[in-house]
């Protein structure tokens, strides 16, 4: 009898060591794949169609394009067929016929690809794949649907945070065609999945492309210091997509930027001076809009003491509500050197702070069906404060309606599960076991509120 007890005392410490480390190793997993981000920003992909509002009815990843994200080894292993385009947890991604998403017109041949990454991570390879002639375009995304076109080793190479690829589309293809796009990771064994959803000139190749993207729009100085000027300009339209910005002082080329990148601060000036800008865009067939207006400025005196206050934000709205959250946007505000970050108030109460290129909040925390009141203020270096925003008031949506059993530590979830925690229904995002610390509230590479 003795003997029993000792070899279950010595089962049960077994088990609970090997729970420690397995729940360890899954908290590594989780961290990782919340930890590195990217989408392809031109040609623009469907997510980011959706974060610019091009596309609709796309769910949350309309707020995060950069987190199409499941298991990599793509095909051998990865999202199941029909839940390829929505990487297995942004269901509204895998939608598909004919009209659903708003088409990008591609020409076959050579094209530019342009991955804008919001955490570099370690790269195996990057791959594309397209749809082959005749495929349903009624039906998810599926394995046998593509075949690869085009693939890049970079061998677990650390990406910059702007990345392209040159890759020839085949000529036989024309009209519509998913084109997808995985980013293999190396140190985390993920990968990230972007479709994109052309409209191809089958057999021009990009030498047909003779079309200059249109002049960008709105050039002014977001800031202005005794040796800088901060600009800021409206992104230009393609008939492809638009690959690159240059900034011109004067007829002087001073810098390009992405396709994606609407910001330059340009440095190196001298104080008291008068200096001119302009900017082109440029697409990967090499054409060049016309300039946009001239912005004429002048450096401010050095030394000269900064006690002018930034510009109001303007603009605030609400991008979406919950029964505890509400997404808050604005436009930027100006200021006479630099805005350096925005203030944003509940009422009277500063509940965050952001830094100056922010243009976007989250507000949790919230009570269902209750009135708020939000404002934004803007701040430069000097410390200088704006006046308010324009205030919006808005109320938190009533508790789902939907019936979820309450989030229970040892139960294994499935993706799309619904359960409750604090009074808060939650969609599971992956499958997993849950563990005493892993709540949703706090574990959002788990739960999503649904």
């Amino acid at each position: 009898m003795e003997n029993v007890l000792v070899q279950s005392k010595k089962k049960f410490h077994f088990r609970l060591l090997l729970g420690i480390v397995l729940a360890f190793i899954t908290c590594l997993i989780v961290a990782e794949i919340a930890s590195a981000h990217g989408y392809i920003s031109a040609p623009q992909s469907r997510a980011y169609l959706c974060h610019l509002k091009q596309n609709t009815n796309c769910g949350n990843v309309q707020y995060e394009p950069q987190s199409l994200e499941a298991k990599g080894n793509f095909p051998a292993a990865g999202p199941a067929d029909g839940q390829i385009s929505g990487a297995g947890i942004f269901p509204q991604m895998n939608e598909q016929s004919p009209t659903r998403w708003t088409k990008v017109n591609m020409n076959t041949g050579p094209n530019t690809f342009t991955w804008t990454l919001t955490a570099a991570h370690a790269t195996t390879e990057w791959k594309y794949y397209i749809t082959k002639p005749g495929w349903d375009q009624n039906k998810a995304l599926a394995r046998s649907d593509i075949e690869l076109f085009c693939s890049i080793n970079d061998g677990g190479k650390r990406p910059d945070y702007t990345v392209t690829h040159s890759c020839n589309i085949p000529s036989d293809r024309s009209g519509y065609h998913l084109i997808l796009a995985v980013w293999e990771i190396a140190d985390t064994g993920n990968a990230f999945y972007n479709t994109i959803d052309a409209n191809l000139n089958g057999g021009g190749g990009n030498p047909g492309d003779t079309t200059a993207p249109t002049a960008p729009s709105g050039l002014h100085s977001m800031g202005v210091t005794a040796s800088s000027v901060s600009l800021m300009w409206s992104a230009s339209t393609d008939n492809v997509g638009v690959t690159g910005y240059e900034i011109y002082r004067g007829s002087t080329l001073v810098a390009t930027v992405s396709g994606s990148t609407l910001t330059y601060n340009a440095t190196g000036l001298t104080a008291n001076t008068s200096y001119s800008f302009t900017v082109k865009a440029k697409d990967a067939a090499g054409n060049v809009s016309a300039a946009s207006n001239a912005l004429s400025i002048t450096t401010s005196g050095a030394g000269t003491p900064d006690t002018s206050a930034p510009s109001a934000p303007s603009g605030l709205h609400s991008m979406g509500v919950t029964a505890s959250s509400v997404s808050l946007m604005w436009s930027a505000a100006t200021d006479n050197t630099a805005v350096t970050g925005y203030e944003i108030y509940r009422g009277s109460t500063l509940v965050a702070t952001v830094s100056g290129t922010t243009l976007e909040y989250n507000v949790t925390g919230l009570t269902a069906n209750t009135s708020y009141s939000f404002t934004v203020k803007a701040k430069d270096a000097a410390g200088n404060i704006s006046p308010a925003s324009n205030t919006l008031t808005l109320s938190t949506s009533a508790p789902p309606s939907t019936t979820a059993p309450a989030w229970t530590p040892g139960t294994a979830y499935k993706v799309n599960d619904l359960v409750t925690y604090n009074g808060v229904v939650y969609k599971c995002r992956q499958a997993h076991t849950a563990l005493a610390g892993w709540e949703p509230a706090t574990t959002l590479a788990l739960w999503i509120e649904n």
